[in-house]
């Protein structure tokens, strides 16, 4: 009989009997051995990858190698046969089925093939606001664990920051936390991953919470005194948190702010009671933010209280993650850098504005969601679209 050419052979997936239920005292792999034409086929099992580095031997044929799933409940072999050879299979009455093998993908985040333009960024409204400011030149100081300076959706934007960390003196990111937030402020607009909210943005790691993602309110004031001596447009973006802060951080707060630095900050994660609002967001110099859902519905674990001032998307956040990743992370952590991005595209099409006028579109131009209470939404959605857009010299925003 003539051997049969490998490109005659499709993988198939062969399901029998179990052993006790079959006509034959035969094993699977002897059952198929009558039906095949062309010599042996070499079955690797699940032992075998366990037990060997390189379960097929290098330079095999792969087309006579198949995998024997050895197990009672599910007595399955998977080879490559020719159509002649699964027919016989399939008259075999110990054969429970032959089923041609299907292609199957990989379902997780985007890859660098394509790039997503995360759920949250549009429910801000940043694609609509492109036209008039992608951020271009805004400094956003990412006040974190640092960030990966690896990262290809993030580096275009890299500028060089700081680490206020006594034992960390690089501003790389050894936990991941600022990584996520500073993707969701301005991963660059570049064809692959994700992109953020300004993607021209200027990023600079700040770095004030260790490798544990904890870190000192004396790191936070150091880093805000050298924000301080930066000059131009500058947003603090603050995804940290803690009760009982010094009332230096309160100050230091109050400095900056009138230095010229919009301060934006996490509300909390202490939801969802009432008056749960931390520092430094608890401070009125600074944009206390909540977290809603896609749904624009404000997250259980979301802080509240009269410190809220705007809400953003801060469930399940797709951005970029350490070694050059993407996943996605929930708090007002991730409500935080949104807004921070739209302060970006406000003040990149409002340039001669102050921080306050800044925060005054910010606080504006919402829209109004949930049920509209305020200690849960504050005045409502950042609008990045409507903020970025409006035309005139706005007020300053009022204590």
């Amino acid at each position: 009989m003539a051997k049969a050419s490998n490109t005659n052979r499709k993988p198939v997936i062969i399901t029998f009997k179990p052993k006790d239920k079959r006509s034959t005292s035969k094993d699977k792999q002897e059952i198929l051995a009558s039906a095949i034409d062309d010599g042996d086929i070499n079955f690797v099992t699940a032992e075998t990858v366990s037990r060997q580095a390189r379960p097929v031997a290098s330079g095999e044929d792969l087309m006579k190698v198949g995998y024997d799933v050895n197990r009672y409940e599910a007595p399955i072999l998977m080879a490559n046969l020719t159509q002649a050879e699964i027919d016989k299979l399939k008259k075999d009455k110990n054969v429970v089925r032959v089923e041609e093998d299907g292609e199957m993908h990989a379902l997780d985040g985007p890859d660098a093939l394509a790039q997503t333009t995360p759920v949250g960024i549009t429910q801000v409204k940043a694609p609509a606001a492109w036209p008039s400011s992608q951020g271009e030149g805004i400094k956003v100081f990412i006040c974190d664990t640092g960030i990966d300076s690896d990262h290809p959706d993030l580096v275009a934007n890299l500028r060089t920051g700081k680490s206020f960390v006594p034992t960390e003196s690089s501003t790389e990111d050894f936990h991941g936390h600022g990584t996520h937030c500073a993707g969701t402020v301005a991963a660059v607009h570049n064809n692959i991953g994700v992109v953020g909210v300004a993607p021209y943005a200027y990023l600079y790691p700040v770095k004030v919470l260790s490798s544990t993602g904890s870190g000192q309110w004396s790191w936070l004031i150091a880093a805000l005194d050298w924000i301080m001596s930066k000059k131009g447009a500058r947003v603090a973006s603050m995804s940290l948190g803690g009760g009982g802060a010094p009332q230096a951080l309160g100050d230091m707060c109050e400095a900056a702010y009138d230095d010229g630095v919009l301060l934006v900050a996490a509300a909390g994660n202490s939801g969802p009671g009432n008056n749960t609002v931390g520092f430094p967001a608890k401070y009125p110099h600074v944009m206390a933010i909540s977290a809603v859902d896609s749904a624009d519905i404000i997250a259980g674990f979301s802080s509240r209280g009269p410190e809220v001032e705007v809400c953003a998307p801060g469930v399940s956040v797709l951005s970029t993650t350490r070694g050059g990743g993407y996943g996605t992370m929930s708090g007002t952590s991730m409500a935080c850098p949104h807004v921070s991005g739209v302060a970006a595209l406000a003040w990149g099409s409002h340039r001669s504005c102050t921080n306050k006028q800044v925060r005054w579109l910010l606080n504006t131009f919402v829209d109004k969601v949930g049920d509209q209470d305020p200690e849960k939404y504050g005045k409502g959605r950042v609008d990045a679209n409507a903020s970025s857009f409006w035309i005139g010299t706005p007020p300053e925003h009022t204590l």
